[in-house]
């Protein structure tokens, strides 16, 4: 099986708010919430990984940047969402390579749907998303990352 199940806890988050330009540009909004959120230095009881995401909104046609926050955290004006959590089917593909993202996708996505046990569970601030997993050190050395994918599921009912 290429795919994992995971959980993942609700959380509350500060966002980057919806960028229907997906401008990642120092002056952007997903470049000013990269460069507030990559100046955060965590403690090690808040240390897990990842707590950034980066979804589509497909209700807002944009994307949403979010970390996970902790007590504390000075969020800046940036706004904070309450992220629910859930149950998430992930794979990983080398980021930027979006022909293997859109091939695993469709696998995932085929997989899920032929299951007996689960169902997508994509609603309002709750979409597939994705987190580099590569430490900023071996990216910068290597010039390449990989991406992990989440695709949200839930149990089907048994009704």
């Amino acid at each position: 099986m290429k795919f994992r199940l995971i959980s993942i806890p609700a959380f509350k988050a500060v966002h980057s708010g919806v960028d229907q330009a997906f401008d990642f540009n120092p002056e952007g909004k997903l470049g000013k919430f990269n460069a507030y959120f990559s100046e955060i230095t965590v403690k090690n009881q808040d240390n897990f990984s990842p707590r950034d995401y980066l979804y589509y909104d497909k209700k807002q046609q944009g994307l949403v940047w979010m970390y996970a926050i902790f007590e504390g955290l000075d969020t800046k004006s940036f706004p904070v969402m309450d992220f629910d959590g859930g149950l998430y089917v992930t794979y990983f593909y080398n980021d930027g390579d979006n022909k293997r993202n859109e091939e695993l996708y469709g696998e995932a996505i085929k997989w899920i749907k032929s299951s007996d046990y689960l169902e997508l569970d994509e609603r309002e601030n709750h979409y597939a998303m994705g987190h580099i997993i590569t430490p900023p050190f071996i990216k910068e050395n290597l010039d390449n990352a990989q991406m992990e994918s989440f695709i949200p599921v839930k149990i089907k009912n048994k009704a």
